[in-house]
């Protein structure tokens, strides 16, 4: 197994001190990037593993915060949150960009090399960097499928890969075609893929989650989360491809 190195960044943005991790691969050459946000309910253990197995990867990789350090158990408290955030744009773009500046400080990122993937909130921040023309090399987002201000998904310049399940109560039917009109229209290089069966939050093992009240339709496969991860890794090996 390779070698990396681990360390938590707190930095600012929307008005928080945020607490990311960052997890470097071996060795002291530059490297292509990834930022990976999390999920409404905040940055977990989950998400810093996965830092851990891009940076095994040969990526470095930067498991970035939404909620200033804080992880909800409480939906209501989430919602409470995320929802502001999800009808602003701008803030969602502030809190990509303050963690893309974290990555562009670490000697190690080829600044010409980056991606954004995300769950749920997260995936509608590396959306919004897109929309917003920052330059990635892919975004992917999961369980994120939050469609933007019109005419601007125009601006992203980079293939777009969507994953969300059959069965998600928050993400249906008619938010899945909104998405896919939204990115055919603006004639962005666009993926979804729909994981039979799943409902929300698919991804995130609920035995990790001991303390957290699961809104309905929230619940864990996995199978489709397997899939889902090897779909990410899909994604970065065609658009970001590591030499490791």
């Amino acid at each position: 197994m390779t070698t990396i190195t681990r360390r938590t960044v707190e930095y600012p943005a929307d008005g928080l001190t945020m607490v990311g991790h960052l997890a470097l691969p071996s060795g002291h050459d530059r490297r292509p990037a990834v930022l990976l946000g999390p999920e409404g309910t905040g940055i977990s253990d989950l998400q810093r593993r996965r830092a851990d197995a891009l940076a095994e990867l040969g990526y470095v990789a930067f498991a970035f915060d939404i909620h200033g350090g804080r992880w909800f158990s409480d939906p209501e408290e989430m919602l409470a949150r995320c929802l502001p955030l999800l009808a602003d744009p701008d803030r969602l773009r502030e809190i990509g960009t303050a963690a893309r500046d974290v990555v562009l400080a670490e000697d190690r990122t080829d600044p010409e090399r980056i991606a954004a993937i995300g769950y749920g909130t997260g995936g509608a921040v590396a959306l919004e960097l897109g929309r917003a023309g920052v330059p990635l090399q892919a975004i992917g987002t999961i369980n994120g499928l939050i469609t933007g201000r019109p005419g601007e998904a125009a601006h992203i310049r980079c293939p777009v890969w969507a994953g969300v399940g059959s069965e998600d109560p928050i993400q249906p039917a008619a938010q899945r075609d909104a998405f896919a009109a939204e990115m055919q229209g603006a004639g962005v290089d666009w993926r979804l893929t729909i994981y039979g069966g799943a409902g929300h939050a698919f991804h995130h093992p609920l035995d990790e989650l001991p303390d957290q009240v699961l809104l309905p339709g929230v619940g864990y496969h996995e199978k489709h989360a397997a899939r889902a991860w090897r779909d990410v890794l899909g994604l970065l090996g065609e658009c970001l491809p590591s030499s490791n």
